[in-house]
């Protein structure tokens, strides 16, 4: 590097400032700096990318330049959530405290991607949660809650519950609803993240949470508008991903995202799935061969359990069936 270049690198990096990516939209995103002002920015080079949730380095523009700002650095991340398949690999957001696993009553959900979900948090070491949507429809909602009957039984080592699983009604204003969210998301930064068509609203639960009249909510939907007005997205505004503050403090944040129809895994190898499913993964280093793929081995302790009801490592068969059939699909996966 010349002497010049060299100079220009140091003055570049000290007139950067540190802010917080609260909105992505392609390529662009948005920027939220220390006292709350949001700035459009873009990130330098082609392979550079921030996620919402990242804490970057920001240059505003040169005067005379244009209004978007460039994105220099992504700080160090402690978590990063994403999904891959055979194409195309598509982030999430990055430094989150838990992610709400949203699913609904009706239209009946689909177990395997629910657990998709569940892995890759569980990949990202991110805190998930299960809420179902929809109790207000009684007999799909029972139904529904049965189905998650596999989910309630996976027990950390206290024996605390590995899956919280809460029950919703977001067109409710049911105030015991409200103080059991409440517990779960204050002082946190939380993912929500749903198949398409569950009746996903951030929003809808943000203002169930801290009422219509929160100054923040309509505050953050408003910067969102405008923010896409200036890039063009119109109605396109729900393939983006935002964060929207839920106090004055800015502690409690809500992370929404678009559904999702398909959950590829592709980015977790086929070995490492047991660590990612903590019934399966509790009982995996008991086998009687280390390299078992506890598919068909004698001596399996994972097949021993399954459906082994009354002790105390039981594995539900939904669970077993669904480690199977990924198991097969990520070892096919990186065969290519």
């Amino acid at each position: 590097m010349s002497r010049r270049h060299s100079k220009a690198a140091v003055a570049s990096a000290a007139a950067s400032t540190e802010g917080l990516v609260v909105g992505s939209h392609g390529r662009h995103c948005i920027v939220e700096t220390p006292d709350g002002q949001r700035r459009i920015c873009h990130p330098r080079g082609k392979k550079s990318q921030a996620v919402v949730g990242d804490h970057v380095l920001w240059q505003p523009p040169p005067p005379g330049q244009g209004e978007e700002g460039t994105i220099e650095k992504v700080l160090e991340r402690r978590n990063l959530l994403y999904r891959q398949d055979e194409i195309r690999t598509k982030t999430f957001a990055a430094n989150i405290d838990q992610v709400l696993v949203l699913i609904a009553a009706e239209p009946v959900f689909s177990e395997s991607q629910l657990a998709r979900a569940l892995i890759a948090a569980e990949d990202a070491g991110i805190t998930p949660i299960i809420a179902l949507n929809k109790y207000d429809l009684e007999e799909p909602f029972a139904m529904a809650w049965q189905r998650l009957e596999a989910y309630r039984g996976i027990l950390n080592a206290d024996g605390s519950a590995r899956y919280p699983i809460i029950p919703l009604n977001l067109t409710s204003d049911d105030p015991e609803q409200k103080e059991a969210l409440m517990d779960l998301l204050q002082g946190k930064r939380s993912f929500v993240l749903g198949p398409s068509g569950v009746g996903k609203s951030t929003l809808d639960a943000a203002r169930l949470l801290f009422g219509p009249d929160s100054p923040l909510v309509p505050g953050a939907q408003a910067a969102t508008n405008e923010i896409s007005r200036v890039l063009n997205t119109g109605k396109h505004t729900t393939t983006t991903t935002s964060l929207y503050w839920m106090d004055e403090a800015r502690s409690t944040a809500i992370i929404d995202s678009p559904g999702f129809q398909e959950f590829g895994l592709y980015h977790i190898a086929a070995t490492d799935l047991p660590k990612c499913m903590p019934d399966i993964g509790a009982l995996a280093d008991q086998c009687k061969f280390y390299n078992c793929t506890h598919l068909h081995e004698p001596g399996c302790a994972v097949m021993a359990e399954v459906d082994n009801e009354g002790s105390p490592h039981y594995i539900h068969p939904n669970r077993y069936r669904i480690y199977a059939e990924l198991f097969e699909e990520l070892n096919a996966g990186f065969k290519y």
